[in-house]
């Protein structure tokens, strides 16, 4: 049960990336999560209904990765919910740094900065900071992320059955988006130091 008075965080995006989004529910997380189809944003009814559930009057902060899916869906809900009285604010978690240079951060796509995020949403909510707060906090903290995807093996989508991409078993990709996007570059598998 959430207290009254608390900030609702609000998470979501495709299904088909477990252990997120579902497994950042929680005390110190996320309040409730709205998921799609496998790699698809969710709709806006189910992101309106999540938002309904865990506000407690002190608004809800939406933070997604920055897809344009997510972000046109999670508009529409904000919208949506400002019909019901329901004051949002949004996060869109910016980390990766292989999918757009630094002068145009704000087109960068968010991968594994979800987790950290996730977690400063859910404890400043848990510290009772109010909803502007928690736009400031997770601002900062997102401005300050970086991360880049290495992929080891290609994911395989269920309607297909098939491999997205193909890829040997001594190599890597390095730069790859949680989707499948390609990555900057391939190469022969390294240890965990030298590819960092």
């Amino acid at each position: 049960k959430l207290k009254p008075g608390k900030v609702g965080v609000v998470i979501g995006g495709g299904s088909g990336h477990e252990s997120g989004f579902m497994g950042y529910v929680g005390q110190g997380f996320a309040d409730g999560v709205a998921v799609g189809n496998i790699f698809a944003s969710p709709s806006p009814e189910p992101i309106v209904a999540v938002t309904e559930a865990v506000d407690q009057g002190a608004g809800v902060l939406y933070i997604y990765g920055n897809y344009a899916g997510d972000g046109m869906n999670f508009d529409m809900s904000a919208e949506l919910a400002a019909m019901s009285d329901i004051r949002t604010a949004t996060v869109r978690i910016t980390d990766d740094i292989a999918s757009a240079p630094a002068d145009q951060a704000g087109k960068r796509r968010g991968i594994a900065g979800f987790v950290l995020l996730f977690k400063v949403a859910g404890a400043a909510s848990e510290l009772g900071y109010s909803l502007d707060e928690l736009v400031r906090v997770c601002g900062k903290a997102n401005a300050r992320t970086r991360t880049m995807g290495v992929a080891l093996s290609p994911c395989t989508l269920p309607q297909t059955r098939k491999p997205a991409f193909e890829l040997a078993d001594d190599e890597m990709e390095i730069g790859l988006g949680i989707h499948g996007e390609p990555g900057m570059e391939r190469g022969k598998l390294a240890t965990a130091d030298e590819v960092a």
